[in-house]
């Protein structure tokens, strides 16, 4: 098939400008890239996370209790609304791993003795299934046994209630209830110190003493339609659940959002879910607005070749046509780069999200609409600056358009008339004189250069966000090196036995109770800290670094948890305490306080004791240790039947950065990467483009004396000028898009802080003035190699 002569010139014409087609389609690829890696990786998590939960039968619903008798299962059964249930034995228990000093906290789960469980199946990695009748082997999770190379076959000594027993390991596994895998009350998974172990029935019934009895029942619903009609169900299987096992010491049905695996996972895809429109907005808006403002520049050099044709005989349609296959031909390379580099980066975030979320298996897809969409916004914008500048030179008269532009009207500059020109040299002249009398473009070419550089910044400041609330969190917040929870409550004097411990320099004792606290219809499920008075281990922190500490009377709330609420200092809550004797408060809102982790409540320990109707007790507490002692501090909490539990601040410190650290900076880096490139496109192409303008003005100066250094000081000098003037522009363009992905990635676990450090600023200044440094040079080179006589030739 012949090629027209229009499409061999539009080739020509690519082939000419491909430093700068290869420039621009970066631009896109990376927009593009951004979209499909976001998209991509949350529309996989989304189908393995469904395909898990259909697959192992996820419960909708867990009801925790001390003690109830098998038939009790049957009265929860009838409940309308219920397709089917499951009771366990579940309960916290030591574990000693061979070879390793810290303490290990087991979450123990009931197995059926004939294998898998009805629901909240078990997905296995390795190994088998428990054996039939075996009570002295069990299951173990896989990112425990990852931490300390455990495979099948190995023993492990576990203590429940006081009874020791050693375990054979059977098999590894994992299942969609503890996807993330997060002890209760901790803030980052612990792989090495916190296993969840999955233990044949009889065996846990013999630890437990509850032959023939249950403490959790786990209940599926039947389908209700729509979402608002199953939580509508939810919440009256929750309430009928809660009045049969109130006498059997039921501690409060909840739903998926309460199960904390869920929620973490929920959150973090409605999070990942504003990045997949929020980042890749910005950065396909920036790159639709720089195409747009390239394309006007590149064809507007073109005019007389946009004449040329028309004289031919080609009309206004086949002309802008001819550029629209140019555009289009730069558009699909940048969304076949964009296509393949947001695909690849995509299996690298979703394997990431898989690490930290345990997931068995991915199925990882990518969503050919999402590619077509950024395609089309990238291809449309391109086509209308290429349009406007078409149709601009096409309105022309033919003889005027092929004529070379008229001569600019010449008039003193405001430097000029300033009489500031004396202490400039003429080359110096000549730039601002440029700058000065082409304002608009000028303005542009800067509106662009901050653009890239926001996008950079944008990128970037998520590091520092994260740094402060380390800072906040582990240095302000929670100042101590361990942490002890209790089995239960105990009178505060017991803390004289752990501050008696060798190496414990001080001790604070804290109490923790769960709760659902309400307001008219409003209720959320969460926990009142009880601090004591003059509080120096444990200080909630404002987000502007401002020290509350508990009010003596009533209760102060997060504002996040006050706004879900929807309370004010002022009014009262009525709290439903979920253990102990489970009384029904009503309790006033004194404070609020707007911190960046969570949705807390805070009571002074002794009003909160008060509250409950108790004596001076505390349920944790909190040591300063000796440099040095902390791991035998540990080992000896370990030892004591009253702690449960016991950490290290420095091991969770670490928790953080091997997880979500590292998490953040995978996407961080992919972000700013994106936004270097598109940077790098931006200065680019208006050095290019500046010298293809300023060619025959170049050369003309070379005739008439001026050195090869004066030349590519007049044009480089001129690009180095907007760069400077870009770059307090950039940080205000990257303060906003700062202050636009904080607000649009605040969840009410998290909150992103909007923490814009110097280096936060320094960071895209200098990958700006790297991307001009090299495309300096690349200009440069040519400004050397220019042709006088060709650049020279007149036009008739």
């Amino acid at each position: 098939m012949p090629v027209s002569a229009l499409t061999r010139k539009a080739l020509r014409d690519l082939w000419l400008m491909r430093g700068q087609a290869l420039a621009i389609a970066l631009v896109i690829a990376a927009g593009i890239a951004m979209l499909v890696m976001s998209q991509s990786t949350l529309d996989s998590l989304r189908t393995t996370r469904d395909m898990l939960y259909a697959q192992q039968r996820f419960a909708h619903v867990w009801a925790h209790l001390k003690r109830a008798p098998s038939a009790v299962e049957r009265q929860i059964a009838d409940l309308p609304g219920v397709a089917e249930t499951e009771t366990r034995i579940v309960s916290f228990a030591k574990m000693e791993v061979p070879g390793f000093a810290d303490p290990v906290q087991a979450l123990m789960q009931s197995l059926p003795d004939d294998g898998q469980p009805r629901l909240n199946r078990v997905h296995l990695r390795t190994g088998r299934m428990l054996a039939p009748g075996a009570q002295d082997e069990i299951l173990i999770s896989d990112a425990f046994a990852k931490a300390h190379r455990l495979k099948p076959g190995d023993r492990l000594r576990l203590t429940v209630h006081g009874r020791t027993q050693w375990f054979r390991l059977a098999g590894i596994a994992v299942s969609a209830e503890h996807l993330y895998q997060i002890k209760h009350g901790g803030m980052f998974p612990d792989y090495e110190r916190y296993a969840i172990v999955w233990a044949p029935r009889r065996a846990m019934e013999a630890a437990m003493d509850m032959k023939g009895a249950f403490n959790q029942i786990v209940i599926r619903l039947a389908h209700a339609g729509t979402a608002s009609a199953r939580l509508q169900q939810e919440q009256q299987v929750i309430r009928a659940t809660d009045r049969i096992l109130q006498r059997y010491g039921g501690i409060g049905a909840t739903g998926r959002m309460e199960q904390m695996s869920f929620r973490f996972l929920h959150e973090e895809l409605k999070q990942l879910a504003t990045n997949v429109w929020l980042f890749p907005a910005i950065f396909l808006g920036v790159a639709a607005f720089l195409l747009n403002v390239v394309f006007k520049r590149l064809i507007g050099m073109q005019r007389d070749q946009v004449a040329t044709l028309k004289a031919f005989g080609y009309g206004t349609w086949q002309v802008a046509l001819h550029y629209g296959q140019i555009v289009t031909l730069i558009c699909l390379l940048g969304a076949v780069i964009g296509t393949l580099a947001g695909a690849w980066l995509g299996t690298l975030l979703a394997g990431q999200y898989q690490k930290n979320f345990r997931f068995p298996y991915l199925v990882f897809s990518t969503d050919a609409q999402v590619v077509a969409i950024g395609a089309a916004i990238s291809l449309l914008a391109a086509l209308a600056g290429t349009g406007h500048a078409v149709f601009a030179a096409a309105s022309e008269p033919v003889a005027q358009a092929m004529r070379p532009p008229a001569p600019e009207s010449f008039r003193p500059t405001l430097i000029e008339r300033l009489g500031l020109t004396r202490w400039l040299s003429q080359p110096t002249r000549m730039i601002l004189r440029q700058l000065e009398r082409r304002p608009f473009k000028a303005l542009m070419t800067v509106i662009g250069l901050a653009l890239a550089g926001g996008i950079v910044m944008m990128s970037d400041f998520q590091i520092a966000a994260i740094n402060h609330l380390l800072a906040v969190e582990f240095g302000l917040a929670r100042h101590y090196d361990v942490a002890a929870s209790f089995t239960e409550a105990a009178p505060r004097r017991a803390l004289h036995e752990l501050r008696a411990l060798p190496g414990v320099r001080a001790v604070e004792g804290t109490r923790t109770v769960p709760v659902r606290i309400g307001h008219l219809n409003h209720q959320m499920l969460t926990a009142i800290e009880g601090l004591p008075e003059n509080a120096r281990m444990r200080r909630p922190f404002s987000a502007s670094l401002q020290h509350k500490p508990a009010p003596p009377t009533g209760l102060m709330l997060g504002t996040w948890l006050a706004r879900r609420l929807g309370v004010q200092p002022g009014d009262t809550v009525w709290v439903e305490v979920m253990e102990g004797r489970q009384p029904r408060l009503t309790l006033p809102v004194t404070q609020l306080l707007d911190e960046s982790l969570g949705m807390n409540a805070y009571m002074s320990l002794p009003a909160l004791n008060r509250a409950l109707g108790d004596d001076d007790l505390a349920s944790s507490a909190f040591l300063l240790v000796d440099k040095g002692m902390e791991t035998s501090v540990l080992r000896e909490l370990d030892r004591r039947p009253l702690v449960s539990s016991a950490e290290s601040q420095a091991a969770s410190l670490r928790n953080y950065r091997s997880t979500i650290s590292t998490f953040t900076r995978i996407f961080t880096l992919m972000a700013t990467l994106m936004g270097a490139i598109i940077n790098f496109g931006v200065v680019y192409n208006s050095a290019r483009m500046s010298l293809s303008e300023r060619t025959r003005e170049l050369a003309s100066l070379r005739v008439l004396g001026f050195t090869r250094g004066e030349v590519s000081y007049i044009l480089l000098g001129e690009l180095a000028l907007l760069v400077l003037l870009s770059l307090p522009v950039a940080a205000a363009v990257g303060y906003a898009l700062s202050a636009f992905v904080a607000h649009g990635m605040s969840t009410e676990l998290f909150r992103v802080p909007l923490i814009v450090r110097p280096s936060t600023f320094a960071f895209p200044s200098f990958v700006t003035c790297v991307s001009a440094i090299i495309s300096a040079l690349a200009v440069n080179w040519r400004v050397r190699r220019l042709d006088l006589i060709e650049a020279l030739k007149t036009r008739e």
